[in-house]
């Protein structure tokens, strides 16, 4: 008998308006986690629940930072974090997930054996920057994920450069690879669609583009941010696992998580000396004076304030 067979009998005799609302759609992340509450695990868990889904979070490994830079990490060992995700996954149905930092090797096997079990689940992996990692470090790391995790991903996102590297490590055209160019190496691994964010354009902008082997599917472009900030690709992937945790078509998803990420930043906050951290709860907060909407006859609202201007951090 499963855990939940006896609550969901008890309830079939209640009257409809007794019964439990169903739960929201649930994600389980593999993320570190950050004391920033930038990214990692901590960002995961609060653009979830921004996006109205609901995180199982399964911790990698520690990161040790401040909002200016990372030092260093610690990873948890593989079995444990094997045993989180699959003492969850018994009890719990996901309906997507997401991949983000994993901490060595040794990690990237585990979590891959797990993800495999469940082909049928959507995954986006997220792939940040290590730069404080060991080159040795890095490179085994990189070659598991690369062999391992891409064959199961659903959509792979990352900066231009952090792809290129990941990628299409002996690239040495003086343009930067497309797009395209990226996802023909992804598909060459497995993934099936790359998002490719932080495409410099010469008017100001940047692009950020959905693409896989056959060429670009979808994209946005948003103002360049004269600031720096942190968590950003975290916010990104999150938002897409939790929008395709509920079926939405991939090129709505990203389109959708790619406007949630810019108002986020564009609400971002600066709690330290360092980088500026996305306000993923920019909707809650009330409106500025002047800034209420008009109100009908009936008192609702009919007309809806302009956007405001983006925030100098």
């Amino acid at each position: 008998m499963s855990p939940t067979s006896i609550p969901d009998a008890a309830e079939a005799d209640l009257p409809a308006d007794e019964q439990e609302a169903p739960p929201p759609a649930c994600v389980l992340t593999f993320n570190a986690s950050d004391p920033t509450g930038a990214g990692g695990m901590a960002g995961d868990v609060a653009t979830i629940a921004a996006m109205g889904a609901h995180c199982l979070p399964v911790v990698t490994a520690v990161v040790l930072r401040d909002t200016a830079e990372s030092f260093e990490h610690s990873s948890l060992d593989d079995d444990c974090i094997a045993e989180q995700a699959r003492h969850i996954l018994e009890d719990v149905p996901i309906t997507a997930w997401k991949v983000g930092f994993l901490g060595n090797a040794e990690n990237v096997s585990a979590v891959a054996e797990v993800l495999s079990d469940y082909p049928d689940v959507p995954l986006v992996t997220y792939l940040p920057a290590s730069s404080w990692m060991d080159e040795d470090d890095s490179q085994s790391y990189h070659d598991a994920l690369r062999e391992l995790v891409l064959p199961l991903t659903n959509v792979l996102v990352g900066n231009q450069k952090s792809l290129t590297d990941f990628l299409l490590p002996e690239w040495d055209n003086e343009r930067n690879p497309s797009a395209r160019e990226l996802a023909v190496a992804a598909a060459e691994a497995g993934a099936q669609h790359v998002l490719v964010t932080g495409i410099q354009l010469p008017n100001g902008f940047v692009d950020n583009v959905l693409a896989n082997a056959q060429g670009p599917i979808t994209g946005e472009k948003f103002e360049r941010f004269e600031t720096g900030f942190i968590g950003a690709g975290d916010t990104l992937s999150a938002a897409l696992a939790a929008l395709m945790s509920v079926g939405a078509e991939l090129h709505s998803a990203v389109s959708e998580a790619l406007s949630f990420l810019d108002q986020s930043l564009d609400a971002g906050f600066r709690p330290g000396m360092g980088n500026v951290v996305p306000d993923r709860f920019f909707w809650a907060l009330p409106p500025s004076e002047g800034d209420e909407p008009e109100s009908g006859a009936e008192g609702e609202p009919e007309v809806a304030p302009p956007d405001p201007p983006r925030r100098v951090h």
